[in-house]
Order: C-alpha cells, then sequence, then structure tokens
C-alpha cells in the first residue's frame, strides 16, 4: 500500500511530536515540516531527521504540492481558516488539530467513519478528545441532558499556540461535547496549572441523564469506551470508579502521554496527536479502498 505523503503546517510541540508518532504509521509517510522560524525546534529536528523544511509558512508549502498528500495544521484557530482555504484549493485534504472548527468535528472512537471522507476534518481540542468520549457512550444507553467537563493541565505543557486558543478552546469543546457527545447542553472549563513538578493531565466529566436506574449500562458503556480510546492513546484511563448520586453521573481520567517529544505528563498534547494520526490513517486506507474499487 502506498502511504500518504504528510506536511505538517506548525513547527511548535504538536508539530514535533505528530512528526514522530506519523514515523510509526504505517499508512502515512512523513514528507515535510512547515514553519516561519528557520529556528524553531520542529524544523531544526525535521531536517536532522532527513524531512523537507519549508520556512516562509502556507506560502511555501502551496508552492511544492508534489510534497504532500495530507497536512496536518498545528498552528492557530485564527490561521486555519486561510490555510485550509489554500490547501483544498490544491485538492488536498486537511486534519485541523486547532479549534477553528471549520470542518465537522471528529472524535475517533464515537464519528470518525461518518466524516473519514470530509476534505477537513477538525479534531476539537485536548479536553474534547478525552471527554467527549465519556459523554459520547453515556448518551448511548441513557439520554444526557447536561455535560460539563474541567480539562487541568500542566502549565508547561501549554505552548503559545495553546495560551492563544483559550477562549476557543471553551467554545469548541462545549459545542462538540453537544454534536458528538450528544447532550443537549455542554459546558467546558479548561484549568493552567503551574504545579512543579508538573501534574498530568486529569479530566473531570458530570452528567446529568433524563433516566433512573442505568447505572450498570452506563458501567459498561464507560468501560467499553476506555477500551476504544486505549486503542490509540495507550495512557488513557480511568483514576477511579465513576459516582452516581441519583441522575448525575462523575467520571474521573487521567491521560498519561507516550513520552514521543514532550514529557509523559503533557498528555493533553498527546492525545490530540495520537487522535490525529488515528484519523489520518483511516484517511489513507479509504482512499487505498477507493482506488482499489476503481
Amino acid at each position: 500500500m502506498v502511504k500518504l505523503k504528510v506536511a505538517i503546517l506548525g513547527s511548535g510541540n504538536i508539530g514535533t511530536d505528530l512528526m514522530y508518532k506519523i514515523e510509526r504509521s504505517d499508512y502515512l509517510s512523513m514528507s515535510v515540516m512547515v514553519g516561519i522560524d528557520p529556528t524553531s525546534e520542529g524544523i531544526q529536528r525535521a531536517k536532522a531527521r532527513g524531512y523537507h523544511t519549508i520556512t516562509n509558512g502556507i506560502e511555501g508549502l502551496v508552492a511544492s504540492p508534489e510534497l504532500f498528500d495530507i497536512v496536518f495544521d498545528a498552528t492557530t484557530a485564527k490561521a486555519h481558516s486561510m490555510h485550509s482555504e489554500k490547501v483544498l484549493a490544491l485538492g488536498k485534504k486537511i486534519v485541523d488539530l486547532t479549534p477553528a472548527a471549520i470542518g465537522p468535528f471528529v472524535v475517533p472512537c464515537a464519528n470518525l467513519e461518518k466524516f473519514v471522507m470530509a476534505d477537513n476534518v477538525n479534531m476539537v481540542t485536548c479536553g474534547g478528545q478525552a471527554t467527549i468520549p465519556i459523554v459520547y457512550a453515556i448518551n448511548q444507553v441513557a439520554d444526557v441532558e447536561y455535560a460539563e467537563i474541567v480539562a487541568t493541565v500542566a502549565s508547561k505543557s501549554a505552548g503559545p499556540g495553546t495560551r492563544a486558543n483559550i477562549d476557543e478552546f471553551t467554545r469548541t469543546t462545549a459545542r462538540a461535547i453537544e454534536d458528538v457527545g450528544g447532550a443537549k447542553k455542554g459546558k467546558a472549563i479548561i484549568i493552567l496549572n503551574p504545579a512543579d513538578p508538573p501534574i498530568m493531565m486529569r479530566d473531570t466529566v458530570h452528567v446529568l441523564v433524563n433516566e433512573r436506574n442505568r447505572e450498570q449500562a452506563i458501567l459498561k458503556a464507560i468501560e467499553d469506551i476506555v477500551q476504544a480510546v486505549q486503542q490509540y492513546v495507550p495512557g488513557y484511563r480511568l483514576t477511579s470508579a465513576p459516582i452516581f448520586n441519583g441522575q448525575q453521573v462523575s467520571i474521573f481520567l487521567e491521560v498519561e502521554g507516550a513520552g514521543d517529544f514532550f514529557p509523559t505528563y503533557s498528555g493533553n498534547l498527546d492525545i490530540m496527536t495520537a487522535a490525529a494520526v488515528q484519523v489520518g490513517n483511516e484517511i489513507a486506507k479509504q482512499q487505498h479502498e477507493t482506488v482499489k474499487s476503481n
């Protein structure tokens, strides 16, 4: 099977970690790292590993369309709109790791199959990738009236791009809790914790369901979805048993990173890059099947 050639747009922390995960993919081939700072660590590491590098941003990338089949955008929500327009004009696909939310929201274990053919897919946010699977699973067995998530991440794991996107994080995650998770009303909160040593990503999910006596079905749904996420994020786990209080359920999660580029406490960044590669793998497989059938 011919692998899809990948361009990573954004040579910061997320783009650099993504490069290492793509190197392990059976369906994607790392090709070019794109940034605007020739001295950035991502550009330097990509160059040292023998990949193409471009340091004048999207303009340089679209001038070399032969270098890529698919783009992973790890820049900012503000920049993504222009990036998407230029990449789609070339007939290429783009996976959006910013909270821009131009394309449909995708959480692999919930709705990847539905949107795998879309030209632009949005990976929601790190907090969304960690918590929406839980809301989605519960909604499959008991209608969710309200879901509130609190994502706590180490301050050291939040780079300039993450900090620039904080407002978009809360709005995009809340929308995706409703659109993907199925909650009638969603709310998202993020906390950057400056503790030293840094804390691992922790997430709390509070869900209000409109049915009683569904505890066993909800527990089974949660256990199954945690196993599904662990297929592409091995460090994803419950920290304790879910707590039931009438029609309210509280779930407590932890995400330990794979340690590819980030320290393992940066599960918030790891779950985004791991989920994005999972999406890229499925796009590549789908395109391969389409070519075979023709």
